[in-house]
């Protein structure tokens, strides 16, 4: 997946110059620490761009897809990235929205927000040249910060559960038009999302095609996945010997006005034989399993093109 601009170039280079050493170990470290939720702190950088970068930027372009697919008349000017890290999801949002002209993003860890200040001028992209980052946490960002789009991309991870809702709370402050939240695809990602959705009065927009209570139970958890090509650097830190990987990710997307909400969206993935097409699907009447026959061409042949995290009217 093509990173906007010269930020494939930019992030080799610095590669070349910081990203030596034994990134297995430190891809090891990274992953355990993501596991459990750890701060961005205490990650290794160089393991960071090799694995997690793709992998993020991946599932932040799925969610704008998704946000998109909803909201098709959305044109944001102006966007807050929240925990920013180096940039990635600024990056993702740059690519979907073209309207953007104004960036601004929050990063606390000092390493983080070099690294993103050294990317955004040589990305080549006008509005990440031109970012303003503000380094300081969620809590301390000033309330004079506003945006149409705001992003926070796997930060909640890092808050104790009970501190979600007030963080996001805090970040509904900032928010003009769109509040978008996409955290790792986990039993406790999820949680997390879920606490916000059931105590939310703001308008869901997605995944949830409705504003009925939450039909998942407490053995699973709403998540989606999306696919990205490996690297050479990606595939020796992770000893992977596949060039592809799926990363797992859940996302709640809410907004200051309504959409129009429709069908239901497909929560697992589809099982398509000689006789038909079947998929689970999250709609307002509860959770359902949706089957068509082969002998519905036209809807069949949807089907087959249907993939989880879709809508499905």
């Amino acid at each position: 997946m093509k990173l906007p601009g010269n930020l494939d170039a930019a992030l080799a280079d610095w590669m070349a110059v910081h990203g030596q050493g034994s990134l297995r170990q430190t891809t090891a470290a990274l992953a355990q620490n993501y596991r459990m939720g750890e701060t961005s702190s205490r990650v290794d950088l160089g393991a960071y761009v090799a694995t997690r970068v793709p992998a993020t930027f991946a599932a932040n372009r799925a969610v704008h897809i998704a946000l998109a697919d909803v909201m098709p008349d959305f044109a944001p000017q102006s966007l807050l990235d929240v925990g920013t890290g180096p940039g990635v999801a600024s990056w993702a949002a740059v690519s979907a929205w073209p309207t953007l002209s104004v960036v601004v993003q929050c990063e606390q860890d000092d390493a983080f927000a070099d690294l993103a200040n050294t990317l955004n001028a040589a990305s080549d992209v006008a509005s990440l040249g031109s970012a303003v980052l503000h380094r300081t946490s969620a809590a301390a960002l000033p309330l004079t910060v506003q945006a149409d789009l705001v992003v926070v991309s796997y930060m909640l991870a890092e808050l104790p559960l009970e501190a979600v809702e007030d963080a996001v709370n805090r970040l509904w402050t900032h928010t003009r038009q769109v509040l978008v939240l996409i955290e790792p695809g986990t039993p406790q990602g999820f949680e997390r999302l879920r606490r916000v959705r059931m105590a939310s009065a703001r308008y869901v927009i997605a995944p949830c095609t409705h504003h009925q209570a939450c039909p998942i139970g407490s053995t699973d958890w709403c998540h989606f996945k999306t696919r990205l090509s490996r690297s050479r650097e990606h595939m020796h830190a992770k000893q992977a010997n596949v060039p592809f990987e799926d990363e797992a990710y859940s996302y709640l997307i809410l907004s200051r006005h309504a959409a129009q909400l429709r069908g239901g969206r497909i929560i697992g993935p589809p099982r398509v034989n000689k006789t038909g097409a079947s998929f689970s699907l999250c709609t307002r009447f509860g959770l359902e399993q949706e089957y068509v026959v082969r002998r519905d061409k036209a809807a069949y042949k949807r089907a087959k093109k249907a993939a989880w995290g879709d809508r499905w009217e």
